[in-house]
């Protein structure tokens, strides 16, 4: 779906050229009938606890909020300090921790008006080891005082406070959770930043519920790298994408923030996360005139926050997998979720012209797996990569690999089968060393659903197209993975994170919470440090301007008990020293050009002098699906002191033109990011 995001292309990744590359997130036509499950006659999976007023088998109910707060630590002796309340009316501060949901905290609204921000400061009396908090809004039937923006502070002692989470929070009645790192804390505070639905300069509060961590304390970071923020979003992150022109990311759902399969919408939400200054902006789309969940084209300006209806596919298509091409045209296959079963053939799109043209040399048919649910399930989520030529390799996660042309009516020629791998639906792929051509595959259930998944690992490499590339079968990750999602780091090594052993859509059971790293030297991977939020079926990660992951998302299941509205963010190994503070990062003071074309080159300044340079193409991703993700390593041609000059590699299938960020490491620390676009000519 984006287009001018530089584009991000939401099952595949951001595009190549500024303004003209178009990102599809989920699928296609947008003249295309109804894409709800209900169409596909797939209600038991598809959907909702209450789809489209039907209720749902197998997807577990939120729980009642009752229970919920019944779950938390007792508020017994508790005190709390809020900035203002509205005494005349009985709004107190106390009333948000009283155990009483019709009662409620308001700001002051009369006879002074007190402006916002507002907080609300709890003492628990004891200390206890926290993992969330819950935040219930009045429950009167009004909506004056809903939080919005927010900063959640725990504190041991009441003088020395860490933030371990912000964001916003839907403009709803319902409960909210923020789940965080596991904190020992006896104070919390809760700092309203908004009104959620910008009502006026009030807050107010039901009920305010503290909950203990499961487990102990997370270990130290050295060597395992640790969680260290907690973003609430007011949407599910389903789908997230780079803004290349303001450093932050841009997240959407569906027609509404938790669920998506209705009647055809016109609606899609969308909220940005800007890292830089921790702010989370809600924005509803409406413009383009669809649902952009799973139908519908359009393209995304960051420098104007506007959304354009494109065109549209000639074959209507959902759960597709598309990729920028070395010619900087955009491929996509597969994809029966939606728009009819079968005969999903590839397509080209022409960012130029704004056209698709149906490719008849590639058939869908060789990359199909064997799933239970047949084609509906078979020709989902293509593990795709743009190589030299025009030339696409498809991976996965079928069994079978094969190349396929995209010039002229385009050609497909199979090149056998991922060593002894199974089918892997729902595994990843991820282009570690676009240089070398070497990808790591991982995990994956031979089914989409009720599949138990595996750990495979395998690396392969590829050579001149169309020949059969190299498959190396390396040893498992520790744990099964199915919908987990892997992010390349400036260092080459690769972070896998979330998943579960079992793959079932919209549930959280068998979650694996240790995420691994991938080390390519020695094709092994290592255990990191814990997370605190299962991520599986709807989950997304993605790689942050300054080298750091954000991982989130996770449901969108309306009514059921696995919705995420937030990411987490993970800081990697690299950034800690031994004694496990945070290490001195290098500079990158400027970089020579904004835009470069392949076999060209550029130079870097930094503070102090690096050994290691490297360039990660910006993405946009959904569904375990990442494929305009790639990495190559930089080699500097001359050296000036700290100025560094670099030549990007002549073959736009290695440097395929997009969007990338620069990183330059000292003693293995990267530097924030510099952003390069790469253009053909």
């Amino acid at each position: 779906m984006l287009r001018r995001l530089a584009l991000i292309l939401s099952l595949s990744s951001l595009s190549s050229l500024s303004h003209s590359k178009p990102i599809t997130a989920e699928a296609a036509n947008a003249g295309a009938a109804s894409n709800s499950a209900a169409s596909q006659g797939k209600l038991s999976t598809e959907g909702s606890t209450t789809y489209d007023g039907v209720a749902l088998a197998g997807i577990e109910a939120a729980p009642a909020v009752s229970d919920v707060i019944a779950a938390a630590i007792s508020q017994a002796g508790w005190t709390i300090v809020v900035d203002s309340q509205q005494s005349a009316n009985g709004y107190l501060g106390t009333n948000a921790i009283d155990g009483n949901t019709s009662t409620f905290w308001h700001s002051e609204y009369s006879p002074v008006l007190v402006q916002l921000p507002h907080n609300a400061t709890i003492d628990m009396k004891t200390a206890s080891l926290v993992g969330s908090i819950t935040y219930l809004p009045r429950q009167d039937g009004q909506s004056n005082g809903r939080i919005g923006e927010h900063i959640i502070e725990l504190s041991p002692d009441g003088v020395t406070y860490t933030t371990v989470a912000f964001g916003t929070w839907i403009d709803d009645a319902t409960l909210k959770t923020t789940t965080f790192t596991p904190f020992t804390a006896r104070y919390l505070r809760i700092i309203a930043l908004s009104e959620a639905g910008n009502r006026g300069p009030w807050s107010s509060a039901a009920e305010i519920n503290v909950y203990t961590a499961a487990g102990s304390a997370p270990p130290s970071p050295v060597g395992k790298g640790k969680w260290v923020m907690t973003v609430d979003f007011p949407l599910v992150p389903v789908s997230i994408a780079h803004e290349w022109s303001t450093g932050s990311l841009l997240a959407w759902s569906s027609y509404t923030p938790s669920s998506f399969g209705g009647s055809p919408g016109t609606t899609t939400y969308t909220a940005t996360f800007n890292p830089a200054t921790d702010l989370v902006t809600q924005a509803v789309i409406t413009n383009v005139d669809h649902d952009m969940f799973c139908e519908g084209l359009s393209s995304y300006d960051p420098t104007a926050s506007d959304w354009t209806a494109q065109a549209a596919l000639n074959i209507p298509r959902g759960y597709q997998a598309q990729v920028t091409t070395s010619t900087g045209t955009l491929f996509t296959i597969g994809a029966s979720w939606s728009g009819g079963q079968g005969g999903k053939n590839g397509e080209l799109y022409s960012t130029s012209a704004n056209t698709w043209t149906e490719l008849s040399g590639c058939p869908v048919a060789p990359i199909l797996t064997a799933d239970a649910q047949g084609v509906y399930r078979a020709d989902n989520h293509a593990w795709l990569f743009a190589w030299s030529s025009a030339y696409v390799f498809q991976a996965g996660p079928s069994q079978a690999m094969n190349w396929f042309l995209t010039t002229g009516t385009g050609s497909q020629t199979g090149v056998g089968t991922r060593a002894s791998d199974t089918d892997s639906m729902c595994g990843n792929a991820v282009m570690y060393d676009a240089v070398a051509g070497k990808i790591l595959t991982v995990g994956g259930s031979p089914d989409y659903q009720d599949s138990n998944s595996t750990g495979n690992a395998h690396v392969i490499t590829l050579g001149t197209p169309p020949a059969t590339p190299t498959v190396q079968t390396i040893g498992s990750m520790a744990y099964a993975r199915a919908f987990a999602n892997s992010v390349i780091l400036p260092d080459g090594t690769v972070f896998v994170t979330g998943g579960q052993v079992s793959a079932v859509p919209f549930s959280d059971a068998t979650s694996q919470y240790i995420p691994e790293l991938f080390n390519p030297a020695s094709n092994t991977f290592t255990q990191m440090a814990p997370a605190s939020i299962p991520r599986n079926y709807h989950s997304v990660a993605i790689l942050l301007f300054d080298g750091t992951v954000g991982n989130g998302g996770g449901g969108l299941c309306g009514t059921c008990a696995t919705n995420h509205f937030d990411m987490q963010i993970w800081n990697p190994p690299y950034l800690y020293t031994s004694s496990g503070g945070l290490a001195t990062r290098p500079v990158i003071n400027s970089i020579s050009a904004a835009s470069v074309a392949v076999g060209k080159t550029f130079s870097i300044t930094t503070n102090v002098a690096c050994s290691a340079f490297s360039m990660i193409r910006m993405t946009s991703t959904t569904h375990t699906v990442n494929t305009d993700q790639r990495r190559i390593a930089l080699t500097a041609g001359t050296t000036a002191g700290t100025t560094y000059t670099f030549t990007v590699p002549k073959d736009p299938g290695v440097a395929v033109p997009g969007h990338w960020m620069v990183f330059a490491l000292a003693g293995g620390v990267p530097a924030v990011s510099k952003q390069l676009q790469v253009t053909l000519t």
